[in-house]
Parts: C-alpha cells; sequence; structure tokens
C-alpha cells in the first residue's frame, strides 16, 4: 500500500524549529558580543536570543516527548538517540578539556606569564584561595550521593518500582538544587574576584561552567520527574531518563577532577580562605 510503513526509522515531519533554534543562537551570540562592547540595543538582541532558545528547548524537547508516547522511538531509533548523547557528552568533555588544559598551562609555567602573576602560581595578586576541604569538599559529598540517588531511581524503573524512582528523583534534584546553592553561597563569600589574574578566570571559568551544567542537569531531571508523575518511562522503554542519568553521572565525574585538579592541588601551598 502506497505510504505504507515498512521499516523501524522514524522520518520527521517538517518543523519550524531548527530555524528558529539558528535564529535565536545566532541573536544570542550576537547580542552578547553587542552588550560587552556596549553597543545600542546589545541587551535586546541578547534577551531575544535567550527567549527564542527557551522557546525552542520547550516546544522541540515536547515534540520529542510526544514521539516517544507515540510509540515512534523504536529499538533502532533509540540506538540512534543513544550515539547523540554519546556524542554530546564527548563534545562536552573537550569543552572542559580546554578550561583544565588553561588551568595547567598557567599553573605548570608561571615563568612565561612573569609579569601577570608575578612568576608564581596562584599569582601574587592572590591573598588566599579556597580551602579545599571546607564548602568544596561538603559539595564534593552531596555530588557523589546525588550519583547514588539517581542510580537508585534508574534502579528502581528498571525492575518496574515507579515509587522508589520517584524517590531517587527527589533526592537527586534536591542535591542538585542544594549544590547550587552552596556554590553560589562560595562564590559571594570567595577571597578573590573573577578576573584581574589568571587564576580568578580560569577558576571561575571552569567551575562557573560546570554550576551551570549542574543546573541544566537538575532541570533535565525535574522533567523526568514530572514525566515519572505522568507515567511516561516503562522498564523497556526510558531513554529520556536515561540521557539525564548519563549527563548526571558526567557531571559528577568532572566535579571530581575539578575538585582534585582547581581546588586541592591548584591551592598546594597557598594561604587558604
Amino acid at each position: 500500500m502506497a505510504g505504507a510503513k515498512n521499516h523501524q526509522y522514524h522520518i520527521l515531519p517538517p518543523d519550524i524549529w531548527p530555524l528558529i533554534a539558528s535564529i535565536s543562537a545566532l541573536a544570542f551570540t550576537s547580542g552578547l558580543a553587542m552588550y560587552m562592547h556596549d553597543m545600542s540595543n546589545g541587551r535586546l538582541v541578547f534577551a531575544l536570543g535567550i527567549l527564542g532558545l527557551a522557546a525552542t528547548f520547550f516546544s522541540w524537547f515536547y515534540n520529542i516527548v510526544k514521539e516517544a508516547q507515540a510509540g515512534d522511538h523504536t529499538p533502532v531509533v533509540q540506538l540512534h538517540l543513544r550515539y547523540g548523547m554519546i556524542l554530546f557528552i564527548a563534545s562536552e568533555v573537550m569543552f572542559f578539556v580546554g578550561w583544565f588544559w588553561a588551568f595547567f598551562d598557567f599553573a605548570l609555567f608561571p615563568s612565561t606569564l612573569a609579569e601577570a602573576v608575578g612568576g608564581q602560581f596562584p599569582p601574587v595578586s592572590i591573598e588566599a584561595v579556597m580551602d579545599p576541604f571546607d564548602l568544596p569538599l561538603l559539595n564534593t559529598l552531596i555530588l557523589l550521593c546525588s550519583g547514588t540517588t539517581v542510580t537508585w531511581a534508574h534502579h528502581s524503573l528498571i525492575h518496574g518500582d515507579r515509587d522508589g524512582l520517584k524517590k531517587g528523583l527527589w533526592l537527586t534534584i534536591l542535591l542538585g538544587i542544594l549544590f547550587s546553592a552552596i556554590q553560589a553561597y562560595e562564590y559571594a563569600h570567595a577571597p578573590f574576584a573573577f578576573g584581574g589574574n589568571t587564576y580568578s578566570s580560569a577558576f571561575y571559568m571552569a567551575t562557573g561552567f560546570h554550576g551551570f551544567h549542574v543546573i541544566i542537569g537538575t532541570i533535565f531531571l525535574i522533567v523526568c520527574l514530572v514525566r515519572a508523575y505522568k507515567g511516561h518511562f516503562t522498564p523497556q522503554q526510558h531513554f529520556g531518563f536515561e540521557a539525564a542519568a548519563w549527563y548526571w553521572h558526567f557531571v559528577d565525574v568532572v566535579w571530581l577532577f575539578l575538585y582534585v585538579s582547581i581546588y586541592v592541588w591548584g591551592s598546594w601551598g597557598a594561604p587558604l580562605h
């Protein structure tokens, strides 16, 4: 019969959201550059870009959820979704490699930046650094605990325990919010400001972008919690939750590297705050 589906692939219908996403991304980056250079209408273009991206995320992901509930995510489609998520996380890994590379370059070769850092790292302008065994250690324990709770939620889902799924997600979300709140408090009481020297710039860029990823991961898990209450996930088909769990574990692992390299090793021999 003409038009009959005789394959397991999902052919997407025409959609306007990829175009809106491209335009919004251009407005977001251009507006941000305009705002940083104090150009007129920079804030407006930047705000329009953010609104466009937010609308794209909501509508596009909503369509994906509808496709999953309609049965369009066949085993072949789920396999390709997994490949896509793996490649996305790999790209995020390389993103953080850049921040680590910058930090270690500054730390291991301070003599090449003698005028900027005084030939030592942390620079002479840094009077004190974060105590790695104070709030950063607490946040490390919080993230490690959140990794266990999201694993508990995944295990419960696989075995059909929807109550355990919800409890595990609730705990993971609360721990993620607690982590973000503690990091905000840490920033507010930090002994050094953003910029001004290589140490503070590398510190805030690396930990700040990780904190941004924690916020995104928390939103990801909140969506999964809402879907869990709606009964969307089954033991056989739950890639939406699986992708969120992968992302959360990625955030956990990155934080461990950040904690060991930037907080512990990076503060070695420096006065502690």
